[in-house]
């Protein structure tokens, strides 16, 4: 049977590719799949640990079988129902007005509280993807230039939704926002916003706080932060599933997290 296995980010850039035919025999696994990506790309193989899998948008174990026509998503590490929702990735830039202009789009009559969080690129750099640490040693004590964000479009859009129903069915709010930036963003420009609405501030400030945690630990979308010389991948293993927390108590919300 033939697979087809997509590459992101730092993959793909090991790779030198974004897609891959796989020739398998008919009774092949994740893992038969996995390992005739490493015996075509052996630089892939120290990555393995940090690697979750995607079954034709679904994340799956490395115990699943495939089938004829399958795609197979290999997720790196990731620098994310009823009621009124906005799920969306643009490349195209937006302005910290994003956040009025959402609010007045998602609140109706019964909403007390709009609660908002803006995420913007910033100067520092962030964690090293497993495997990006030497890179990152490289460039230490260097100034981060501007941000490069990379999606799984399509199963980020379904994932943040099958977030959005979380968040209605653990905080009965389901009057939610939340738009991503892909490709290039300068220094100081907004990555992602999450506006929430709810009656009561309890509640919109638990349910926007969940929705970026989660967004960031679950969603295929990924960043690389670009130097004057060079670039080092950001994130850690995608978490496939929610977090069993309900959510922290509300307090500030945070304007930097780029």
């Amino acid at each position: 049977m033939r697979v087809r296995a997509r590459l992101f980010a730092i993959q793909r850039e090991l790779a030198g590719t974004r897609e891959v035919a796989l020739e398998l025999p008919a009774d092949a696994t994740i893992a038969d799949a996995w390992a005739a990506l490493v015996g075509q790309f052996p630089v892939l193989a120290p990555g393995r640990s940090s690697v979750r899998f995607a079954r034709n948008g679904v994340y799956a174990d490395l115990r699943d079988a495939l089938a004829d026509g399958d795609e197979l998503a290999c997720i790196p590490p990731v620098s994310g129902g009823a009621g009124r929702r906005i799920i969306e990735l643009r490349e195209a830039p937006f302005s910290s007005a994003i956040i009025g202009e959402l609010g007045d789009r998602l609140a109706g009559p019964d909403d007390g509280a709009v609660v908002g969080f803006l995420g913007r690129t910033r100067v520092t750099p962030g964690t090293p993807a497993p495997g990006q640490e030497d890179d990152a040693a490289e460039h230490a004590g260097r100034a981060v230039e501007v941000l490069d964000y990379e999606a799984h479009e399509s199963m980020a859009a379904r994932i943040l939704g099958e977030i959005a129903d979380e968040i209605a069915d653990r905080f009965a709010v389901d009057r939610l926002a939340i738009v991503h930036r892909t490709g290039r963003v300068p220094l100081g420009e907004p990555s992602i916003a999450v506006v929430a609405a709810a009656p009561h501030r309890d509640a919109a400030f638990r349910a926007a706080r969940y929705a970026i945690d989660e967004t960031k630990a679950r969603a295929p979308i990924w960043k690389a932060e670009h130097f004057r010389d060079g670039h080092v991948w950001i994130g850690e293993p995608a978490r496939t599933g929610p977090t069993s927390a309900v959510g922290s108590p509300p307090g500030r919300v945070e304007q930097a997290e780029g």
